[in-house]
């Protein structure tokens, strides 16, 4: 992934000491000038760096599938599984997640949640390189089940304080943990979620701290609705009065940005995450990374969250985020399999100001990688002339479970398709039993009467 392009190499090695790569190059040179405590052989494998997820929600992984097909989807999808969700159950579905983006080759996970005590132990026991931010807003809980289409939210000026008090020592213990392999960013959910006073003072601690900012951004009319309300603005125009429109925002979704308000953030150094598939199935919208890109800013991926995604697997969405596009501008040439492939790696890199370390394969960097099984059949046959085929397969007809070995910090997670160090049929066990738990609860509440997905549920359709 050097380069401008994808940075190919035939019968190539990589020499790895310690945290890092220490060389690259021809497999013969490196055989004679490196005496290895092991080689891995990766005939007929692709190696890649690893794949970058920058916008996670991994706790709702324990309700996956609870919300899709259905209009209003936080509101009469979500929001009564919400007010259910007790920390075990959370801690369950951050595990299940984690290993399954792990297992699915992403290395670098920037998870997105509240900060309950285990939560960012699951990442440093696990091993992978993450990006934790903890969600701050001045919501009281469970109030979003009840809310009304079009009423202002019941904001709570003394839940946002305790919001930005626990995300504050958060980012105190947890920024540069486990040897630099845990940062942490600041999150206020949305700037509609949160007073002015309290967004000004999250920006005035993200510049001190020198912390970026991970927020969603006009990622619904809901959003946009109620920055009208509350401040006679859309979201890009107030976020620039408030001076939040700068290379310290990585700003998430966009999925109601006009296309001059998409250039005015991109223009301005934030950078975006682009949740294709999240944002498909939720809002039936392709956001606009296309124009973002075009106007010079740098998009990453992201996977959002599986109870209104699915799944959290980078494989899955470069093929949305390529076929999507395509779709949207009637264009089969627009974001090719090697510029998606590019926004899973480097470019996702550079969005999340990593790209020093993490992105690509190059002596100094860190040794974040995974090998690719180019024998599975539908990865088959390989060719390299006249036209090479393999990145095209890796966008279009991988599906992540062709990841035979995961490497991170030059430590090795995941071999022959099998985590190394953990339990996977505890933590099976314990998301089954803690999501049974959850939607019981759920059932036992009134509120659920209003679910969306009852009168298919009657109908039989589930």
């Amino acid at each position: 992934m050097e380069g401008s392009g994808v940075g190919y190499l035939e019968d190539a090695a990589v020499a790895v000491r310690d945290t890092r790569i220490v060389d690259v190059g021809p497999t013969a040179a490196l055989l004679a000038r490196f005496a290895a405590g092991e080689i891995i052989d990766a005939s007929h494998h692709a190696l890649l760096p690893g794949l970058i997820d920058a916008h996670m929600h991994t706790p709702w992984a324990v309700v996956r599938g609870v919300a899709q097909d259905v209009a209003h989807w936080m509101q009469k999808g979500l929001s009564p599984y919400a007010r259910h969700l007790h920390r075990e159950a959370a801690l369950a579905g951050a595990w299940l997640n984690v290993l399954e983006a792990l297992k699915a080759g992403t290395t670098t996970m920037g998870d997105y949640a509240t900060p309950i005590e285990g939560w960012a132990d699951i990442f440093a026991a696990v091993g992978v390189r993450a990006v934790l931010t903890a969600t701050i807003n001045a919501l009281p809980p469970g109030e979003m089940a009840g809310w009304r289409l079009g009423d202002l939210y019941p904001l709570s000026d003394e839940i946002g304080a305790q919001s930005i008090r626990a995300a504050v020592d958060f980012a105190a213990e947890w920024h540069g943990a486990e040897n630099g392999r845990i940062s942490v960013m600041y999150g206020p959910q949305g700037a509609d979620m949160l007073s002015l006073d309290q967004l000004l003072h999250i920006k005035r601690l993200a510049a001190v701290d020198g912390l970026m900012i991970h927020m969603h951004v006009a990622q619904g009319d809901r959003e946009i609705d109620q920055m009208l309300k509350r401040y006679g603005k859309r979201t890009p125009a107030f976020l620039e009065q408030i001076g939040y429109l700068d290379d310290q925002l990585l700003a998430v979704h966009l999925t109601e940005a006009t296309d001059d308000e998409t250039t005015q953030i991109a223009y301005s150094g934030a950078r975006m995450v682009l949740c294709s598939g999240s944002i498909g199935i939720i809002d039936g919208i392709v956001p606009p990374a296309v124009v973002f890109r075009s106007a010079g800013g740098m998009v990453a991926l992201g996977s959002d969250q599986a109870a209104g995604n699915n799944c959290n697997n980078i494989f899955n969405e470069m093929k949305l985020t390529a076929l999507f596009n395509k779709i949207k501008y009637r264009d089969p040439t627009v974001l090719p399999a090697w510029e998606v492939l590019r926004m899973a790696t480097i470019e996702g890199a550079q969005a999340l100001g990593m790209a020093d370390d993490i992105g690509s394969i190059r002596t100094g960097k860190k040794a974040d990688l995974i090998l690719v099984d180019l024998n599975a059949l539908n990865l088959m046959p390989v060719l390299t002339e006249p036209i090479r085929n393999i990145v095209p397969n890796l966008v279009y007809a991988a599906s992540g479970h062709e990841v035979d070995l995961v490497m991170v910090d030059g430590r090795i997670l995941v071999r022959d398709g099998k985590v190394i160090h953990i339990d996977e049929d505890a933590v099976r066990a314990e998301v089954q039993q803690r999501a049974q738990e959850v939607a019981a609860a759920v059932k036992r509440d009134p509120q659920h009467h209003d679910m969306a997905l009852l009168q298919a549920m009657e109908a039989g359709r589930l």
